[in-house]
């Protein structure tokens, strides 16, 4: 999660947060290098007397700069529509669970085991155990190096069901199921919030997923069963 301060993005904790975190870095790296070029020739141009009679009017100059933009977008274009198709991408999932938001918190039912199904509300405030408006009282447990299908909907208005450090965001809209599909790469805690306006609680509806071990997540599997 992110510290008071910080600015860039969090740290990817799945292959496809890994892959938006390297398209940021790559299409930052052109818009700075675009940015610093235009630039200098604004600055340059404003400080200095000088005219040069060939920019006035130069066929082989306007074929350059509106050639030079096209090739560049598609630099851009490129990883972008990979991109989007790899978040799109549906695999073989271990693991199923639906998600219902309601007004103000969300519940859970793992669609693959009998009766395991939890509804999960953000806990108080307490400084010396948890974080403010991020902490809840029955986390998500979630098996790492495994494929997670989400089904996500809502009971009420549109909630968005959002963990930064995964990359993945799907809206939960009343009467429709909506599906994204991830894999956590490391064991840990993942905060996330509803990011959708929903109502007058909508800052106090937090997600909290709990990477574990499969040993650990069959454990309390059987023990909530």
């Amino acid at each position: 999660m992110p510290t008071w301060g910080y600015l860039g993005l969090q740290d990817s904790a799945s292959p496809l947060m890994e892959q938006l975190t390297y398209f940021h870095d790559h299409a930052m790296f052109i818009l700075i290098l675009i940015t610093t070029l235009v630039g200098y020739i604004m600055i340059n141009s404003a400080l200095n007397s000088l005219i040069n009679r060939f920019l006035l009017e130069n066929q082989e100059i306007e074929i350059i700069w509106t050639i030079l933009p096209a090739i560049i977008l598609i630099f851009i274009a490129m990883p972008s529509l990979r991109l989007l198709y790899l978040l799109d991408e549906t695999n073989n999932s271990s693991i199923t669970i639906k998600t219902i938001g309601h007004q103000w918190y969300w519940s859970y039912e793992y669609s693959d085991f009998l009766n395991i199904e939890f509804d999960s509300y953000m806990s108080p405030y307490d400084s010396s155990s948890n974080l403010r408006l991020l902490d809840v009282d029955n986390r998500v447990p979630i098996p790492f190096n495994t494929q997670v299908r989400l089904i996500i909907s809502a009971a009420d208005v549109i909630h968005s069901w959002t963990i930064p450090s995964l990359g993945v965001k799907a809206d939960a809209v009343p009467g429709r199921l909506n599906q994204i599909s991830f894999l956590i790469n490391r064991p840990g805690l993942f905060y996330g919030q509803c990011s959708e306006i929903c109502g007058a609680n909508h800052s106090f509806m937090p997600i909290l997923i709990e990477s574990i071990s499969v040993d650990s997540f069959l454990n309390w599997i059987s023990s909530n069963s």
